[in-house]
């Protein structure tokens, strides 16, 4: 076993193996075109379905609908039935889906730099 950096090899290949994981993990929950615009949407304030619609150009009905609902199985949005008429549903982060809050805003960031830098080029 060779040391490098003060760190045997296998150390260095066991923490990139968990870094990797852990990343995937993230990835296959927040995966696709539409997850992360739906949080971001439910950031700024509670919403309606309809509202969210709006709000994300381009999602169709049902693909919002299942996307909701992936969001909702992995406890990020919380559904909420109110009993008017007629019933209304509204959509929330849930505390665990508010601690994406870090995570997406350092991905602005990095975005808005990523934009400046390749659109300057040109």
């Amino acid at each position: 076993m060779t040391k490098k950096n003060g760190l045997a090899e296998h150390d260095k290949h066991g923490e990139c193996s968990r870094s990797i994981l852990a990343v995937r993990d993230a990835l296959d929950i927040l995966n696709g075109k539409w997850k992360l615009p739906i949080i971001i949407s439910l950031m700024y304030d509670d919403k309606r379905f309809k509202e969210m619609e709006r709000d994300i150009e381009g999602i169709t009905a049902k693909m919002l609908s299942k996307e909701l609902k992936d969001l909702e199985i992995n406890q990020l949005v919380k559904r909420t039935v109110y009993d008017t008429m007629p019933v209304s549903v509204e959509y929330s982060l849930t505390d665990y889906g508010k601690t994406l809050k870090k995570v997406i805003g350092e991905l602005h960031h990095w975005g808005a730099q990523h934009r400046k830098k390749i659109l300057g080029k040109r």
